[in-house]
């Protein structure tokens, strides 16, 4: 039922029944086919990085589980309560970009090229709107997990899937996130095969890079940490795939507990002791607890950890890195497009 139901609206759109709207700047998607776990966020921050010293740049978002409706413009001062956890990472690490929250993208785009304040903005990045199709994106970018290729995957509720696989081919290009650094060239050709593109569509695979653990808490929060062999880890994650992080952490030490909730989690008074039951029955004389930059913008909120849990948290950030070398590639289609509109 669900299948038949999504299939109607596709055909509605590509039929025209159901209206699209094109705008004159660049409009860049990013999105899936899932339900989150993709990595959306660290590669829309990689488009940033590529973007923002050439262009002045939005970030148009949902704001998922903000407690905010409608169209708000970011400001340094926005809370992750008003904006949704993820805008706000991205303005925190980005203050010179334009980012704002609108769960009707058309209404968003058109307030963004309307205000005073923004209407010099010269290329809109949209975050997790694969499936928003009335806005009539220039670029769709389609990211699927290494660890759960969406052609292994299944309709919901079966499944992930939010549209059938062939709602791909919308995508100009398709990223393979998460991927382990040490693939196999086989590896690469299974992939490929498995995802059967068309000849338009480009592929590429990225995988984590990380940087410096830093303080979240204490009397010096910021102080970076190393991670040596004999740390004893509590990783606790509120991400849909923690998978590829386990992996890659393991590669230093071996002593991860892993603690994960659901993506976007919130954190309740039964989760802080949770954690703190964690953090306790961790062994060693070095221990710690990492987390991820978007779990820590909830952390932020919660007042009933103790002391010296808080100074034990350290948030691990995450950049993306396009393997095989093939990052200048998508570079040039990204700069090709946003300066030319070749696709």
């Amino acid at each position: 039922m669900y299948g038949i139901g999504v299939g109607l609206r596709n055909a509605c759109f590509d039929a025209g029944l159901l209206k699209q709207v094109a705008f004159e700047r660049p409009v860049i998607c990013v999105g899936n086919l899932t339900i989150g776990g993709t990595g959306k966020t660290p590669h829309t921050e990689m488009l940033l990085r590529w973007l923002l010293p050439h262009q002045r740049v939005a970030v148009l978002s949902r704001g998922y589980k903000r407690r905010t409706r409608g169209f708000l413009l970011a400001t340094p001062n926005s809370t992750m309560r008003e904006i949704g956890d993820e805008p706000w990472q991205m303005k925190q690490h980005f203050p010179e970009a334009i980012v704002a929250v609108d769960a009707n993208r058309r209404h968003g785009i058109r307030r963004l090229l309307d205000d005073e304040k923004t209407r010099d903005v010269e290329v809109i990045l949209l975050d997790d709107a694969y499936q928003h199709r009335y806005v009539k994106a220039g670029m769709n970018i389609l990211l699927t997990d290494y660890h759960r290729l969406m052609t292994d995957d299944a309709l919901l509720p079966a499944g992930r899937l939010r549209e059938p696989l062939s709602a791909k081919e919308r995508a100009h290009i398709v990223i393979v996130t998460k991927c382990p650094k040490d693939m196999k060239p086989i590896d690469y050709r299974v992939i490929r095969e498995a995802l059967n593109l068309k000849p338009f569509q480009h592929l590429f695979f990225s995988a984590f890079k990380y940087g410096r653990l830093r303080r979240l808490f204490g009397v010096t929060p910021g102080q970076a940490e190393e991670l040596t062999p004999d740390t004893h880890v509590v990783l606790l994650t509120g991400i849909a795939s923690p998978q590829q992080m386990i992996i890659d952490l393991h590669h230093t030490t071996r002593h991860i507990t892993p603690l994960s909730f659901a993506d976007h989690h919130e954190f309740t008074a039964h989760d802080i002791q949770k954690i703190e039951e964690a953090f306790t029955e961790l062994q060693g004389s070095k221990r710690l607890i990492i987390t991820t930059e978007k779990d820590a913008a909830r952390l932020l909120m919660v007042q009933n950890l103790s002391p010296i849990v808080r100074r034990h948290i350290y948030v691990l950030p995450i950049e993306v890195e396009i393997l095989r070398g093939e990052g200048e590639a998508l570079h040039d289609l990204i700069m090709d497009y946003t300066t030319r509109g070749c696709v």
